[in-house]
């Protein structure tokens, strides 16, 4: 059998929920029974830094880091970020990003230039490219702080796992009275991408 890794990228920034997604993701497929690696960097992250988490699955991981180019699929909590992080992502990869746009409180020089529209600018260099307004669907459904779980749904559809076995994992990880709307967040995410399918 070929041990094919899947590496998937998660960048953000501090307080977005990026920590708990990369959880998710990582005892997901520990669940269906694979070797995971995970390796996190919190850049600053209680003061609005960079937080990004390398994820990589297969029979077999030798190694927690990606290597520039070999993402299969990059996961952005801001749009900016996602623009940042697109030398990891293969040409062939998948982008799930959120439209959030946050401002780092440390840019505010003259040299500092947030970029126009950086989804515009993702989707001229990647065919792969799906964005969503994340934060404004997670205030919808009744929590700013859905955006992870929201964007795993995104993602879960692209992902060989069973729905099933996503559910368990976040009930197990989330916090008993945050459950039932993290699984709807999650559930709008699998319809987001086109693929609702349980």
């Amino acid at each position: 059998m070929e041990n094919k890794t899947t590496n998937i990228l998660i960048v953000g920034v501090g307080g977005q929920g990026v920590l708990l997604a990369s959880e998710l993701l990582s005892e997901t497929a520990m669940q269906a029974g694979y070797d995971v690696k995970k390796s996190e960097v919190h850049g600053m992250s209680q003061r609005g830094g960079v937080v990004t988490s390398h994820i990589k699955y297969a029979k077999k991981v030798y190694s927690p880091i990606i290597q520039y180019g070999q993402t299969d699929i990059l996961i952005s909590f801001e749009q900016a970020e996602a623009l940042r992080a697109v030398d990891w992502l293969k040409k062939e990869g998948l982008a799930v990003v959120s439209r959030t746009r946050l401002v780092p409180p440390i840019a505010t020089g003259k040299k500092f230039h947030y970029p126009d529209d950086p989804v515009a600018d993702l989707k001229k260099k990647f065919r792969r490219v799906i964005d969503v307004d994340a934060d404004a669907i997670a205030r919808e459904l009744g929590d700013s702080r859905l955006v992870n779980t929201l964007l795993l749904g995104v993602v879960s559809s692209s992902l060989e796992f069973d729905y099933a076995l996503w559910e368990t994992v976040i009930r197990n990880l989330v916090k008993a009275k945050f459950v039932d709307i993290n699984l709807k967040a999650f559930a709008r995410g699998r319809e987001l991408s086109g693929n609702g399918k349980k």
